[in-house]
């Protein structure tokens, strides 16, 4: 690489350690249901054969909990759990995981009178005594509301960035320094700015980088490029997912991604080497297809069928700087929808479409694509005005 990266401490994953010294870590998430062990196993064996040095897993419930115990006989990979609202869960999951990756954003959701602080007490002491690394996983979409409260409403790293160095300071005061850190977002102007800042403050903490709901590849990988070229070329980044809207058959592509992006990094290829400017400027793209990683979390398996099927439809538009977001579940979808122009939340048998913030109705799967052109059309409409 062009520069020496970031002396960040070590941290020990299962059989990888990521951190200063050593290779960064390429990892992927599996797109089918934990509850469905076989197709899980065969998905987690092909993430390793393809380069992946960790394989995280989306845990909600004890049925998802049970599972992993029978997946984790199964295979000897270094396995991440994703827990999003029951931090409790936690204790059910840790003796099969390597790692426990939580939200700050999310915590407050599950007893919701309890203080933060207790509840990652517990996932501190849960980890320890199961041996587990934790990732304190910073999103846009679902940052902590009492942190937002104290920034100005348009101020969308601020939060982002304290919300992340509180944990930090709280882990470090329980004398547990095992964690590392993401702060994603779906803007790759905003990754690397986010990072900087981070990598800035806390150069000892390992970060996991990401840009959250890339999309569709080759556009999705182009975006992820764009941000890690900048961070890793400036010794920033240790562990990495290339997060792409793909079939669970398809979920490989990540990996591959991550490898090469690194390969190139590290050898001088860089595509956008010149460029200083924001990613649309610098890649000439205008209209924006947001859409997250396929995952276990996904309701309805058309998901990733819609994602095209929005891409294919708003053609007309690719000119017009508009954003439209394609959220697959509960977890992101209602936050991250809300900052683009059109928005779609996908629930088991309907979409929900947003306008910004507004919502404009629930639709059939078979109803989106029309009323989502009507209601494109109408934004460029106004815009050619």
């Amino acid at each position: 690489m062009a520069t020496e990266r970031n002396r960040t401490r070590t941290v020990t994953i299962g059989s990888v350690s990521i951190g200063f010294g050593h290779p960064i870590v390429v990892q992927s998430m599996c797109a089918t249901k934990t509850s469905d062990v076989k197709a899980t196993v065969a998905s987690i064996k092909e993430l390793v054969q393809a380069g992946a040095g960790i394989v995280r897993l989306a845990v909600d419930n004890k049925v998802d909990s049970d599972a992993l115990k029978k997946i984790r006989a199964k295979t000897d990979a270094n396995l991440s759990v994703d827990l999003q609202e029951n931090y409790r869960l936690a204790a059910e999951v840790a003796p099969s995981v390597n790692k426990i990756r939580y939200n700050p954003g999310h915590l407050y959701h599950f007893e919701p009178e309890r203080p933060w602080q207790d509840k990652v007490r517990f996932l501190v002491d849960t980890a320890v005594q199961h041996d587990c690394a934790l990732r304190v996983g910073v999103n846009s979409g679902s940052v902590d509301p009492a942190c937002r409260e104290k920034f100005a409403p348009g101020d969308s790293q601020g939060p982002m960035l304290a919300s992340a160095l509180a944990h930090c300071e709280f882990l470090d005061q329980l004398g547990f320094t095992r964690y590392c850190v993401s702060l994603k977002e779906s803007s790759p102007t905003a990754v690397v700015e986010l990072n900087r800042r981070f990598a800035k403050e806390r150069p000892d903490v390992p970060l996991h980088l990401g840009v959250t709901e890339a999309g569709m590849p080759p556009e999705g990988i182009e975006k992820t490029r764009w941000a890690f070229e900048k961070l890793l070329a400036a010794g920033i980044g240790d562990t990495l997912r290339v997060s792409l809207t793909v079939p669970a058959t398809e979920k490989w592509r990540e990996i591959m991604a991550g490898c090469e992006i690194i390969c190139d990094v590290e050898e001088g290829r860089l595509q956008f080497a010149d460029s200083a400017e924001e990613y649309h400027s610098a890649t000439g793209q205008k209209l924006e297809i947001i859409s997250c990683p396929s995952c276990s979390r996904v309701e309805n398996d058309r998901f990733c069928d819609l994602a095209r099927q929005v891409r294919a439809a708003t053609l007309f538009a690719k000119d017009f700087p508009v954003s439209i977001a394609v959220m697959g579940c509960r977890v992101n979808g209602p936050g991250e929808t809300d900052r683009a122009d059109l928005g779609l939340w996908c629930g088991a048998s309907s979409v929900n479409l947003k306008k910004g913030e507004t919502l404009l109705g629930s639709f059939s799967y078979d109803e989106i694509i029309p009323r989502v052109i009507e209601e494109l059309n109408a934004i460029v409409a106004c815009m050619r005005k």
